[in-house]
C-alpha cells in the first residue's frame, strides 16, 4: 500500500505565493497531480504531470501555477504564484500507480490553502 502525503498549505494574501510538496512511500510508475475542492463545489483537477514529464494545467491555473516532478524522491511540487481568492480550497495529492497490470490511485489527506486579505 503507497501513502501520500501533502504539506505546504497555510494562509496567503492575494497575490501572495504558495508552494505545496506530495511525496508517495514508494515508486510511482504513473502520473501524479494535485487537485482541489472548495466548500461545496466538486473536487476539480489542477494540474498533473507524468513520469515523463509531460504536464497538464487546469485553464484557471494556467501562467500562474507550476507542477514538477522528482522522481527519485517520488515527490511532487505545485508552485502556486498570484494567487486568488478564488484558488482557496484543499488541495489533494493523487498518485496513480500501475501495479501487476491494475492501475491503483492514491490519495493524500489534503493541505487547506486560504487566499485572503
Amino acid at each position: 500500500q503507497v501513502q501520500v502525503g501533502e504539506s505546504g498549505g497555510g494562509l496567503v494574501q492575494p497575490g501572495g505565493s504558495l508552494r505545496l510538496s506530495c511525496s508517495a512511500s514508494g515508486i510511482i510508475s504513473g502520473a501524479m497531480g494535485w487537485y482541489r475542492q472548495a466548500p461545496g463545489k466538486e473536487r476539480e483537477l489542477v494540474a498533473l504531470i507524468t513520469r515523463g514529464g509531460v504536464t497538464n494545467y487546469a485553464e484557471s491555473v494556467k501562467g500562474r501555477f507550476t507542477i514538477s516532478r522528482d522522481n527519485a524522491r517520488n515527490t511532487v511540487y505545485l508552485q502556486m504564484n498570484s494567487l486568488k481568492p478564488e484558488d482557496t480550497a484543499i488541495y489533494y495529492c493523487k498518485a496513480d500507480d500501475e501495479r501487476s497490470g491494475l492501475w491503483y490511485a492514491y490519495w493524500g489527506q489534503g493541505t487547506q490553502v486560504t487566499v485572503s486579505s
